[in-house]
């Protein structure tokens, strides 16, 4: 979790992610946070819950792509958030959630919201009782139940907060095919990951672009990717993907985790 101070100010500011980043500083009296590897003093921040989600189009979404995506993001939060006199570590990711849409798919695993948002929601509490002051739990896994069981866990709890593309205010900064709705394993996510670093097949390349809406498909009623032609679970354009992309997005989820762990 991210612990935030300013020079002028010794209080505490606590970020948490729930697939990947936490933040939280402590100048004053510093607690040793067993989880991460960060020194007295640093400023954790969790970055959100992920699903482990596992599909057949791992050309373009390896295993555990939405982690690595939170990650990164969180990583590129705790600069920014270091320039505003916060300072930020990365703490531990949660990898498993709610994975319904996958169902079908070999290696697709998944936890009840439930269990998700109890979880979660325990995080946060001992995480604030333990001197941290504010948790912001970042999700890239969007599929809405998931989405929902995350914020679910921070309602009524003071210094919570969940930072997701699917508040409309970040949504319509990520560009035509987030907003689509047709971005999962395309050129959104694709970009992402090759911004991160993360392994992508060249056959990616090849893949013909599919224009399958998941947010019209929801509207539907529809809740498993194969019901909607998904077939190989991915929708959107990855050949067109490119790391510049990646790069400019990172820059619109790093202001979204900013946005809500230090709103102006």
């Amino acid at each position: 979790m991210v612990k935030s101070t300013s020079s002028a100010d010794t209080n505490l500011v606590d970020a948490i992610s729930t697939p990947s980043i936490a933040t939280a500083v402590d100048a004053v009296n510093p607690v040793p946070y067993t989880g991460t590897t960060v020194s007295a003093g640093a400023t954790p921040i969790p970055a959100g819950i992920f699903s482990t989600e596992r599909v057949p189009c791992t050309v373009t979404k390896p295993l555990a792509t939405d982690t690595l995506l939170s990650e990164t993001a969180a990583l590129r939060a705790c600069e920014a958030l270091s320039a505003r006199g916060i300072r930020a570590v990365v703490a531990p990711s949660v990898g498993y959630g709610v994975t319904d849409f996958a169902e079908g798919f070999a290696g697709a695993v998944s936890v009840p919201a439930a269990v998700l948002t109890a979880m979660l929601r325990s995080i946060a509490t001992s995480l604030l009782s333990d001197g941290w002051t504010r948790v912001c739990f970042v999700n890239s896994h969007l599929e809405p139940a998931h989405d929902a069981a995350v914020r679910a866990a921070v309602e009524g709890v003071p210094g919570a907060c969940v930072a997701s593309p699917l508040r409309r205010r970040w949504a319509k900064t990520l560009g035509d095919e987030f907003q689509s709705g047709a971005c999962h394993a395309g050129r959104y996510e694709t970009s992402l990951v090759l911004a991160a670093g993360g392994r992508v097949s060249d056959e990616h390349r090849a893949l013909p672009a599919l224009s399958i809406s998941l947010s019209d498909a929801i509207r539907d009623g529809h809740s498993r990717f194969r019901d909607i032609g998904m077939d190989r679970a991915y929708t959107g354009a990855p050949a067109e993907a490119s790391r510049n992309e990646g790069d400019a997005l990172y820059e619109k989820l790093v202001a979204m985790i900013v946005g809500e762990v230090a709103p102006d």
